[in-house]
């Protein structure tokens, strides 16, 4: 039954996030909002809606671990597995604006996050927790993170696919974003007890399930649209939609998460936060050196390898 609830869960989230992108990307293009807006904006909600609606309910019900640990896991899945198995199609160009401002940024938001959870280690606290106060700081560094693209927007050419953006009237839009989020909650609610009824049977800590099986559930948008790209020889889109999604989920999905609620960490360890900031310095390090500024197949072996590793450690370290 759990695993029932999980995989009705999962659709039922993927449906609402494509329905609310498809429906708020109507809206606002018959607004006359740029598509590079809509696509650095909107489209970026839309892949990272699954983490935001996981991490939020498991918030508001207290499973604190599977919040922070499926953001965590998010993120090392998308470096890792997404680029390892996209340049392992085929490989990555990377832009120099991307490895000069948008990777390092991503690499201060894997170390901005592992600071907040190291009470313990950096403060002598009783427990490890994101704070309110902290989680207002994220959002503040997200604010931040949207001026600066809606600057890149602003600057830049709208090279965005238009027919990509479906047409379609007003109403039509108002019930795909209204069913969206409607699928969104309801489908957030049942995957979540899913997943903490699998860990509860197993025995297995929820910020094992976080890191692993919900992480990778909520990564899928990401997963398909990245394999999708290489497949049509346009895979340095897997660049831009995994830092995209990462700074989203740090940013915003732990932000909003720790604003609502208070969230004491309990599973996720130092070596999970170590894991996140190691895989932004891994993407970084194979961007910028050997073939500069490309991710090539065996670095993209390298980096499935090294999420195969770290998976088989969280195991053997239950």
């Amino acid at each position: 039954m759990d695993i029932l609830c999980l995989a009705a869960g999962l659709v039922l989230i993927l449906i609402g996030a494509n329905a609310l992108t498809d429906g708020a990307s109507a809206v606002a293009r018959r607004f006359r909002i740029s598509n590079l807006v809509i696509g650095l904006t909107i489209v970026a909600f839309g892949t990272s809606a699954p983490e935001l609606t996981v991490s939020l309910v498991s918030a508001l019900k207290g499973n604190a671990d599977i919040a922070i640990g499926n953001v965590v896991g998010s993120n090392i899945f998308n470096t890792l597995m997404i680029v390892g198995c996209t340049a392992a199609i085929v490989p990555i160009a990377v832009t120099r604006s991307t490895l000069v401002h948008e990777i390092p940024l991503c690499v201060l938001a894997s170390l901005a996050v592992s600071v907040c959870a190291s009470d313990v280690l950096l403060g002598g606290a009783g427990a490890d927790a994101i704070s309110r106060s902290e989680g207002l700081l994220l959002l503040c560094f997200f604010c931040v993170f949207l001026g600066y693209t809606f600057t890149i927007a602003k600057n830049g050419t709208d090279t965005a696919d238009e027919s990509a953006i479906k047409d379609m009237p007003g109403w039509k839009s108002a019930l795909y974003i209204a069913a969206g989020l409607g699928a969104l909650i309801y489908g957030g609610q049942i995957f979540v007890d899913g997943a903490s009824g699998i860990a509860r049977s197993l025995g297995v800590s929820e910020s094992i399930i976080g890191l692993t099986l919900v992480a990778g559930g909520t990564s899928l948008p990401e997963l398909a649209t990245s394999v999708v790209a290489a497949l049509k020889k346009n895979p340095e889109m897997a660049i831009g939609n995994v830092i995209g999604s990462n700074l989203f989920n740090i940013f915003f999905v732990l932000g909003c998460s720790a604003t609502i609620t208070p969230l004491t960490i309990k599973g996720i360890t130092t070596v999970d936060f170590a894991m996140l900031i190691v895989s932004s310095v891994l993407l970084y390090f194979f961007a910028l050196f050997f073939r500069k500024r490309t991710v090539t197949r065996w670095e993209g072996i390298f980096l499935i390898a090294a999420y195969i590793g770290y998976t088989i450690y969280l195991i053997a370290a239950q």
